[in-house]
């Protein structure tokens, strides 16, 4: 029988906590060998479905399919889904080499079988020669080395992360981000990783799931989650982007005429899906996407009055107020040492507009 790509299947997937209801029929499938992100903000759900999917949790409703099998009812130990801890949960009395080794020592596996299986999984972590030391004696990146290895070294079909690298400093967890990512596609793991960094989240997945009070909002690559959003929650809660009503004018041929503004301007904008005529919509359009002094060929035009800027070195961006009293943000990059102000025209191109149905908030 020909093995399914599909490797984790969660059907209405419920759980409460009293009477909080934490996880609201959740639906998905996970493929084999993808790097998948949980992504929402503190209390969305992402940690609980990550522990339900582990068996920490015994979820309330649904079905957790791992690699074809039901395991609603098996313990964490009988899942084959290694978790890494937010605080890494290491034993302080033994040494690296007996950490990784304590999954292998609790299924009683032969000894040689455990000594080159560790050997391996410190390897594939740059940890090699390490094995005598205790977590107290080494960095705080050392020990998130040690607690994957210690998932690894299970060689099971998927792992999960939950928020692994919230104890480090910036640039140690842009080292480790790195050599997370490249682990897992070294050895075609599939890995889900929880987090509540935008940036995390959009540079190592494959895929994104965004959650919003216990559902998911949106499942999809970094890209579409960035400039394809399905709803208002996940525009504005991935990085930064200005947001415009308008309505439908006319709808032909997947391409949807709207009009915005104090002026009733028009823009013409690709749409992902049917819009009637009439219907009230939201532009999204990103602060790199604006630019200010537009050229005559841009599609989509405000006039604002910039009240203040801020330089973040590769870009100088700008805030500014438009006819109504509207707020924009707009990105300005390598302008050299110009710095615009008062009253300026700001535009887009019609490419670089995303249109979200009103209702799908």
């Amino acid at each position: 029988m020909m093995e399914s790509n599909i490797l984790l299947d969660l059907k209405d997937v419920n759980k409460v906590f009293g009477t909080n209801h934490v996880l609201k029929n959740i639906n998905l499938q996970i493929e084999r060998g993808k790097f998948i992100t949980f992504l929402g903000p503190s209390g969305c759900g992402k940690t609980t479905l990550l522990r339900s999917i582990a068996g920490f949790y015994t979820i309330d409703q649904g079905e957790v399919w791992i690699d074809g099998k039901l395991v609603n009812d098996l313990p964490p130990y009988k899942r084959g889904t290694p978790m890494v801890f937010q605080e890494y949960a290491l034993f302080p009395h033994m040494t690296v080499f007996d950490n990784i080794a304590y999954g292998l020592d609790i299924l009683k596996r032969p000894e040689g079988e455990i000594q080159q299986r560790v050997e391996a999984a410190m390897a594939q972590v740059k940890l090699t020669g390490l094995e005598e030391r205790y977590p107290h004696e080494m960095s705080g990146g050392q020990q998130q080395r040690v607690a994957m290895a210690r998932a690894l070294v299970m060689n099971s079909p998927i792992i999960l992360l939950d928020e692994p690298l919230s104890n480090l400093d910036a640039k140690l967890r842009e080292e480790v981000r790195v050599e997370l990512r490249t682990i897992q596609q070294e050895l075609g793991l599939t890995v889900i990783y929880v987090t509540h960094d935008q940036l995390e989240a959009l540079s190592m997945s494959d895929q994104i799931v965004v959650f919003n009070r216990g559902k998911i909002d949106q499942y999809g690559t970094p890209h579409e989650i960035y400039y394809e959003p399905r709803t208002q929650y996940v525009a504005d809660f991935i990085g930064t982007t200005n947001f415009e009503d308008a309505k439908v004018v006319k709808y032909e041929g997947g391409l949807a005429t709207v009009q915005y503004g104090q002026a009733g301007d028009t823009v013409t904008i690709e749409a992902r899906e049917h819009l009637a005529v009439g219907e009230e919509v939201i532009l999204c359009v990103r602060p790199e996407s604006l630019r200010i002094e537009p050229s005559e060929t841009s599609d989509f035009h405000i006039t604002g009055i910039i009240k203040s800027s801020m330089f973040l070195g590769e870009k100088q961006r700008y805030f500014l107020v438009d006819e109504v009293g509207k707020e924009w943000i707009v990105d300005a990059y390598d302008i050299g040492k110009k710095v615009y102000d008062g009253i300026v025209q700001i535009g887009a191109a019609a490419d670089k507009i995303h249109i979200i149905k009103k209702n799908g908030s």
